[in-house]
């Protein structure tokens, strides 16, 4: 369990037990689009906010499963600012529906979802831990159904718009990130040869010692391929995402 996705998973559930016992907290923090000027605080709040017990057991079971990894990849930092942008997201296009009450993390958690399948895409999820379904296909189809139901109106009591908002917010950001990171690696100052080499063999030393046992399994089996590719090619042979994957499985990045 990675740190923010154990206290986001924390804070939904007392929110929760809390909302149980005192109803009122649904009606002063859940999302009314067309109120959202004079209640700006829910473009946040409505997020911890569920409905009833399978809505939450669903977004916190999709939580749990999905963002251990996400968070390790993208490290913990990007990781919180990710899944609020993609709440908040999720908010922004419920404006589609300006009188509904929205409540609920979903919009985050198809972000996260999405992020999931843009990095592991050929991934394999169990549908009720029995049908294997890549993870491209899975968020393929999250985004047609969400536009689908939103486009036709269906009213089932869910907020297609804001799962779509929070896919399309999930996307955008993992984009721009990539996109900022690419550009501080292109900008940074080329290494004397000498330098490079020393700098190299220091990050293949501390590679080396990553706790692998605390690791995801995936996280594991990927860390040992960069390390097999950096010990028969050199740390010079990897990429920078490569190289940043491996710091921040070390805890240096």
């Amino acid at each position: 369990m990675t740190p923010w996705v154990q206290r986001l998973l924390l804070t939904n559930v007392v929110v929760f037990l809390f909302s149980r016992a005192f109803p009122a907290l649904i009606q002063d923090f859940a999302l009314v689009p067309l109120a959202i000027l004079w209640r700006p605080w829910t473009l946040v709040t409505y997020m911890f906010l569920h409905g009833g017990f399978m809505h939450i057991l669903f977004n916190m079971l999709m939580l749990f499963f999905f963002g251990p990894r996400l968070e390790e990849r993208l490290g913990s930092r990007t990781f919180i600012w990710f899944y609020l942008t993609c709440g908040v997201g999720g908010a922004v296009l419920s404006f589609a529906t300006p009188f509904s009450m929205i409540v609920g993390a979903s919009g985050a958690i198809f972000g996260v979802v999405v992020g999931f399948a843009r990095y592991w895409p050929r991934e394999e999820i169990y549908i009720w831990g029995v049908l294997p379904v890549q993870a491209r296909i899975l968020a393929i189809f999250m985004v047609v159904s969400s536009l689908w139901a939103g486009f036709a109106g269906a009213q089932d009591g869910i907020a297609h718009f804001a799962h779509l908002g929070g896919l399309v917010a999930g996307w955008i950001y993992l984009r721009a990130w990539e996109r900022r990171r690419q550009r501080r690696v292109a900008n940074r100052p080329a290494r004397p040869r000498r330098v490079s080499i020393v700098v190299d063999l220091e990050a293949l030393e501390r590679w080396r010692t990553i706790p692998r046992e605390h690791l995801h399994e995936i996280n594991r089996e990927e860390v040992d391929k960069l390390l097999r590719k950096a010990n028969e090619s050199g740390a010079r042979a990897l990429t920078a995402d490569e190289r940043a994957f491996l710091d921040r499985m070390s805890g240096a990045g």
